[in-house]
């Protein structure tokens, strides 16, 4: 039987196949063995949402059989440091080279008797084994390995080299040494393949400039320097709520509250922010640790761990707000880190200015001046008291002259209140719809003409307080100046509220009799009784506000009441306008 031309190549092309089948199965060549990697693999994993793309070094630390890239430096064990200034005191451990306390000399926590102020919770750094000034690294290994690693600690001085040639030269410094600022000391770790190093220069002041660099293999890698483990006063009561990641771009601060940080239902997942910024950080309501730079470029990630507290036998947990900041991309980070009072005057010498930390929201165009008027004040009267009744004394004369013109308009609408009455007895039985209401309100303002009356006038020196009480509840929650500002007696924290309630009780009763001295222009019983009762109910909301709004609003009404002795005395009251007294139209 013929086969046709396509038929054999169909038969040939199925041979070949066959050939090649059997020979692969019974003449497989021997697989080569795989050398030793000399270094770790870097693998490109995918991020977490949120987070930026990045290659993560895959290796924690170098095996005992690979041959490191560069000398291995790690001291023996533990060693610690102190630095102190005037200002602050600052404890620092070789493992991890990290902060174990940062002590505020000059202020003091709200704890009975009061302690120096401790910036790190070291309760919650000691559980989550998270401490402030570590480093921060994309893999969550190589960050393990590197903030629990013991750190060579020197300290960097400058010394003569030949002639008058000077250079810096790093000597050990003792375990347990305390240094005195300024001084710089240095951090430097390995163990082969991951290089550390951290300077750390304190100033007298409450700046340190900081120089971090980290690399792997000698390749600089993407880090940040962290604060972890919390932040501020942990006296305060709900501490943990009132902390919050900020960051600065072209001079305006953006706060972050812990609700916000993270990985969106996984906020323990760093996510870097957006952004290009000239400073970040970590505050409180009073304080902050912040880091500075003259041109933007940080980078900023933010997560959320969580404290576990037992009490009473129930064990609940407590948010603990962290953040990390570095340079935008790999390479040696030099910056400079505030860690002090959120103290106007500090902030605004800072490089970028971080005024805008005090939070004064919307009627900080009225706090400013009034914090400022205060702290001169200050500087002749040193006690916060006693500047805010001044300082009242002076608001409500600069008001007077309202108060007169309100005081005024009441009794010109006590006397047209009668024929107000008429009139509308007179257009009671029609309905609101009526077109003849209109007619109503046309006599009524005739009325108020004749009389040279303003219904609106009588409230102008109230409606000019609010946003001055305002103002000054939020300079005195937010401006330090008053944080732990006595008074007299009892009062020891102006920012505080009054722990006896004897401040409000004098304020209720003066405003009070303030409100039975002051003319009224209604002449129904009903509303002259619920005037009568407003600064009651009034009072009563101000019992759990600051002393020193408390003591402002009761000096104010003192005032008020003298004011009102004089107004009544006087009856400063000019001769109305020539308008007779017109009858109602029939």
């Amino acid at each position: 039987m013929s086969m046709s031309d396509e038929q054999r190549m169909g038969l040939a092309i199925i041979l070949m196949a066959a050939v090649l089948i059997l020979w692969s199965r019974f003449f497989k060549p021997p697989v080569p063995q795989k050398p030793p990697e000399t270094n770790p693999p870097t693998n490109v994993q995918q991020p977490a949402p949120g987070q930026p793309s990045r290659p993560v070094i895959a290796s924690s630390s170098a095996p005992a059989t690979q041959q490191t890239t560069i000398p291995v430096q790690q001291a023996n064990g533990e060693e610690t440091v102190a630095v102190e200034s005037g200002l602050y005191r600052v404890e620092l451990s070789n493992v991890g080279g990290v902060v174990r306390s940062w002590k505020l000399k000059k202020y003091r926590n709200n704890e009975t008797p009061p302690k120096p102020l401790e910036l790190v919770n070291s309760a919650a750094a000691k559980q989550l084994n998270a401490w402030p000034l570590s480093v921060w690294l994309d893999d969550p290994k190589l960050d393990a390995v590197a903030n629990s690693g013991s750190y060579v600690v020197t300290q960097r001085v400058t010394a003569p080299v030949s002639g008058s040639s000077k250079a810096a030269v790093e000597t050990p410094v003792p375990n347990g040494a305390t240094l005195q600022a300024p001084v710089e000391i240095v951090f430097e770790w390995s163990n082969g393949h991951l290089h550390i190093v951290k300077a750390l220069k304190f100033a007298a002041n409450y700046e340190v400039e900081l120089d971090v660099s980290a690399s792997f293999d000698k390749q600089p890698i993407p880090f940040g320097i962290s604060w972890r483990g919390g932040f501020g006063d942990q006296s305060v009561p709900n501490a943990a709520a009132l902390t919050q990641v900020f960051y600065s771009e072209n001079q305006k601060v953006v706060p972050l509250t812990y609700k916000k940080l993270g990985v969106k239902d996984h906020p323990e997942i760093p996510v870097q922010v957006s952004g290009y910024m000239d400073a970040a950080g970590i505050e409180d309501t009073f304080f902050t640790a912040a880091f500075l730079s003259p041109q933007p470029g940080i980078a900023l990630w933010d997560w959320t761990q969580y404290q576990n507290l037992t009490e009473d036998g129930k064990t609940s947990q407590q948010p603990v707000v962290e953040m990390a900041a570095g340079p935008q991309a790999p390479g040696a980070w030099n910056t400079r880190l505030y860690v002090g009072p959120k103290e106007f005057s500090q902030l605004d010498h800072l490089n970028p200015p971080l005024t805008g930390l005090v939070q004064y929201g919307y009627m900080s165009f009225i706090a400013k001046p009034l914090l400022w008027t205060l702290n001169w004040i200050y500087k002749y009267v040193p006690n916060y008291g006693w500047a805010i009744v001044l300082l009242t004394i002076v608001i409500n004369m600069a008001l007077f002259p309202l108060k007169i013109k309100g005081w005024q308009s009441t009794k010109r609408m006590q006397k047209a209140m009668p024929r107000i009455k008429a009139l509308q007895e007179k257009y009671k039985k029609y309905s609101l719809r009526d077109p003849r209401r209109r007619e109503m309100q046309e006599e009524m303002s005739a009325i108020y003409k004749e009389e040279g009356a303003n219904p609106i006038s009588g409230c102008l020196p109230q409606l000019v307080q609010f946003p001055i009480w305002f103002a000054l509840y939020r300079m005195l929650q937010y401006s330090i100046e008053l944080r732990h500002a006595p008074w007299i007696g009892w009062i020891h924290d102006l920012s505080a509220r009054d722990p006896y309630y004897i401040l409000p009780i004098l304020m209720t009763a003066a405003m009070y009799f303030m409100t039975k001295m002051t003319p009224t222009p209604t002449v129904d019983p009903a509303q002259q009784k619920m005037m009568a009762l407003m600064p009651l109910a009034f009072g009563f909301l101000f019992f759990f506000y600051s002393s020193g709004l408390v003591l402002y609003i009761f000096t104010s009404s003192v005032v008020g009441i003298l004011q009102q002795l004089y107004l009544n005395k006087s009856d400063p009251l000019p001769s109305r306008s020539p308008f007779k007294n017109k009858p109602l139209k029939a």
